[in-house]
């Protein structure tokens, strides 16, 4: 019998090919794209890598240069605070829609999410579960500067409700993503040796990103943080679950952090990269499997 394909709504602030700005949100699209057993049912747009309007602007084009312009695509809030948006009302309808089966991948901002909750109170309870990239546990501390947590910040107040509230969250820390380093050279070799469209594409749009990376904080490579989170959702053994009772608080939240003390008020899971290997190897063909329709 045929596997039920996994319902996804993808919550991001996409930049893919913007400079200056992260990749990994569209890379982590590409992804789930790429998943045969993945269903993106649609796309909610949020700030952080950038304004709104940037964000949504590169989510119709991406969506458009892969011939995908059947996703649904709904705009969120455009700044910490505004929960109403019609991606927070499509988020909470189609949570209602199919009670325990739509799983949430959510990437920047928790604006959106929040929105939904206060649109409806059960919003939580029918999300089947909840992969979230951001948070750190300690600083993220490179050769050039100190990253700041850019996710859990944007929204400290929607970030603690959704840890609070939230059912089967799972958190891809920053430092729990730093154990892959994508090289610029190893990346380069895997998508040139393919010789597709899909890999073409890729290189084109995220070649800046190594410079950025490498100017900005002497990284040389790229973590792959979105994506990261995207492989848990679709590939969990690839991973080390763990269950971490923590004390989530707005203060400690504007600046990402997550206070693993008593007494908790909440529990999630922090899962760890396990099989590093064939985490690799599974972005790099699972990319290749996108087709431009």
């Amino acid at each position: 019998m045929e596997n039920k394909k996994k319902k996804i709504i993808f919550d991001c602030d996409n930049t893919f090919g913007v400079t200056d700005c992260d990749v990994d949100d569209g890379l982590a699209l590409l992804y789930l794209l790429g998943c045969a057993d993945a269903e993106v049912c649609g796309i909610t747009g949020t700030y952080g890598n950038n304004n709104i309007d940037v964000v949504m602007s590169t989510i119709h084009a991406m969506l458009k240069d892969l011939g995908r312009e059947d996703i649904t695509v709904k705009r969120g809030g455009a700044s910490c605070g505004e929960y109403e948006s019609e991606a927070a009302r499509y988020l909470a309808q189609m949570a209602d829609k199919y009670k325990g089966e739509i799983s949430i991948l959510a990437t920047g901002s928790l604006t959106n999410l929040m929105g939904a909750y206060m649109i409806d109170p059960h919003f939580f309870e029918n999300v089947k579960e909840i992969v979230l990239m951001g948070g750190i546990t300690q600083p993220l501390v490179f050769k050039k500067e100190v990253m700041n947590e850019l996710n859990f910040s944007c929204d400290p107040k929607a970030t603690e409700m959704v840890l609070r509230k939230g059912n089967y969250v799972s958190v891809i820390t920053g430092n729990n993503c730093l154990k892959v380093l994508f090289t610029k050279e190893e990346y380069k070799n895997r998508l040139m040796d393919s010789d597709t469209e899909i890999a073409r594409y890729i290189l084109e749009k995220t070649d800046y990103y190594f410079q950025y990376n490498e100017e900005g904080y002497g990284i040389e490579g790229f973590y792959n943080w979105d994506v990261t989170a995207a492989v848990y959702l679709m590939h969990p053994e690839f991973f080390e679950d763990g269950l971490v009772k923590l004390q989530v608080s707005e203060e400690d939240l504007h600046t990402g952090y997550l206070r693993q003390e008593e007494p908790a008020n909440c529990v999630v899971n922090l899962p760890k990269i396990g099989a590093d290997k064939a985490f690799r190897n599974n972005i790099y063909n699972t990319w290749m499997n996108v087709v431009f329709e």
